[in-house]
């Protein structure tokens, strides 16, 4: 394939269908091979490019401004710092600015590089997003070199080989090696991040890639959270006699992940315990409940989507990140759907009518987005309660 580049090109996306965006390298260089999905928040880059449910994803984000409130170290969301287990890329319009921001520690160009994200400014992000939406979400290669040179039709089969993310599990690379309790509490202004008051609850987190912002949530209600990996037996679980229980975020296919979640989620609800699902823990509660889970065409990623709570009537505007969907007309009884999403209808949360079990496709715990539904965390804190 010949493809001529502009001159002063140092960064390239090439998708698997041969199309070749050109623009400015950002970031590390070399390349990354992941699957293009686009983010429509306004705010947040950080906390979006270290969520662990972008692991393997290369984020365009339609908001054409980044980089000027900077890096630092609160506003990572991943528990380990390797962008092994977070995106990959990242795809901006403009070069990013310089930060002014009071809070900021560093640029994010040289956070980039030091993290090993590649990233490509300079292109459309709206024709991307478009194509995005018309076609669903491609597989590709972004590409960054300071010489501009650069094998397009070695990137292309880079792209085409790629096997996508449908079938592969993420959750076990994205999650802890080994048992640690979070005392960290959510952030207020100018106070920072809050530590632990004295427990009330005893809260197991099964980590397939959790963000720091759902612990902090968690301690926030009273909770001592005992973070463990994803693998752990519903029995070790029980073993620490949790008041209840969370299922987290994280990345991958959840029927590969449930290969082995599943059916320990189904011990934990069986047990009567109190658990609450977020994401990928939402996916994987319903495939426990006997639903099933599909890939989506373009997924939902970013921090303005409309989601209705049918069980009160209200409206929130909510944070999500997701690529996979629980399909809603295979929820059998005795499931009830709590939330569906406003933009297209699918679902976006369940309960259990007989059990203290519940679970959401969005992001309660925010970070970046709206904080609307912050009172799920209130409403796991009643379950544990009645349960006392």
């Amino acid at each position: 394939m010949t493809v001529e580049l502009l001159p002063g090109v140092t960064g390239v996306l090439v998708l698997a269908d041969g199309t070749v965006l050109q623009g400015v390298g950002v970031g590390a260089t070399g390349d990354a091979v992941g699957e293009v999905c686009f983010n429509t928040a306004m705010t947040g880059y950080q906390e979006i490019l270290t969520d662990p449910s972008y692991m393997a994803q290369i984020v365009a984000f339609t908001f054409p401004h980044m980089g000027n409130v900077g890096v630092n170290t609160e506003d990572i969301e991943q528990m380990s710092g390797s962008a092994e287990t977070a995106a990959r890329g990242a795809i901006f319009r403009d070069v990013p600015t310089p930060p002014a921001n009071w809070r900021s520690q560093g640029d994010l160009d040289t956070w980039m590089k030091r993290r090993g994200v590649v990233g490509l400014a300079g292109v459309d992000t709206r024709a991307l997003t478009r194509a995005i939406r018309e076609k669903g979400m491609p597989h590709g290669v972004i590409a960054h070199s300071p010489d501009g040179q650069f094998d397009i039709a070695a990137l292309t089969e880079k792209a085409k080989a790629w096997a996508g993310l449908e079938g592969l599990d993420l959750a076990k690379d994205a999650s802890c090696l080994q048992p640690f309790v979070y005392d960290e509490g959510l952030w207020t202004w100018p106070e920072g991040y809050a530590k632990a008051g004295e427990p009330k609850y005893e809260v197991v987190v099964l980590d397939y890639g959790v963000k720091r912002n759902i612990l902090r949530a968690l301690t926030s209600i009273g909770a001592r959270v005992t973070v463990v990996p994803a693998k752990t037996s519903a029995e070790d679980v029980l073993a620490r006699k949790p008041d209840g229980v969370l299922l987290s975020n994280g990345p991958g296919d959840p029927a590969a992940t449930g290969e082995y979640a599943v059916p320990e989620i189904k011990k934990l609800v069986e047990s009567g315990v109190p658990i609450f699902g977020i994401c990928l823990g939402h996916q994987m509660m319903a495939r426990a409940l006997g639903a099933t889970t599909v890939k989506m065409e373009q997924g939902h990623h970013g921090a303005n989507h409309p989601v209705k709570d049918v069980t009160t009537g209200k409206v929130e505007i909510v944070s999500m990140n997701h690529g996979f969907t629980v399909d809603r007309d295979s929820l059998p009884e005795p499931v009830v759907e709590t939330h569906i999403s406003l933009f297209d209808g699918t679902n976006a949360g369940i309960a259990l009518k007989d059990r203290p079990v519940f679970s959401v496709q969005h992001h309660p715990e925010a970070s970046p987005g709206p904080t609307d539904s912050l009172y799920l965390f209130e409403r796991f804190a009643g379950l544990m309660d009645a349960r006392k």
